[in-house]
């Protein structure tokens, strides 16, 4: 696992971040998605492609940036609160122990 540093400083700018390049180029298409849907080109595609991302790793990180938009989205027109830290740790165990990885 990456760890709260890590997942911080991909958030906050993913080209200065440690990471693998396969997972850099995914987030910036990932961000583009999330920000710019409708701007989305072959291009933004290209760099992930190129960086060995497989077609089917893009989709999935696709379908997973969907689902957490469309929930982003709807918890903030409910007005939704968000739990403390230890939630999250909570929720995280049981996605793994159910083979979310």
């Amino acid at each position: 696992m990456l760890g709260e540093a890590a997942v911080a400083a991909a958030l906050d700018d993913p080209d200065r971040a440690d990471l693998p390049e396969k997972v850099r180029v995914t987030l910036r298409m990932l961000t583009k998605v999330t920000k710019d849907h409708r701007g989305l080109t072959a291009a933004d595609l290209a760099p992930v492609l190129a960086a060995g991302v497989s077609r089917q790793a893009v989709i999935e990180a696709l379908d997973v940036a969907w689902a957490f938009n469309v929930i982003t989205r709807l918890a903030d027109a409910f007005e939704f609160e968000v739990g403390p830290p230890s939630s999250f740790e909570v929720g995280a165990r049981m996605l793994l122990d159910r083979g979310y990885k």
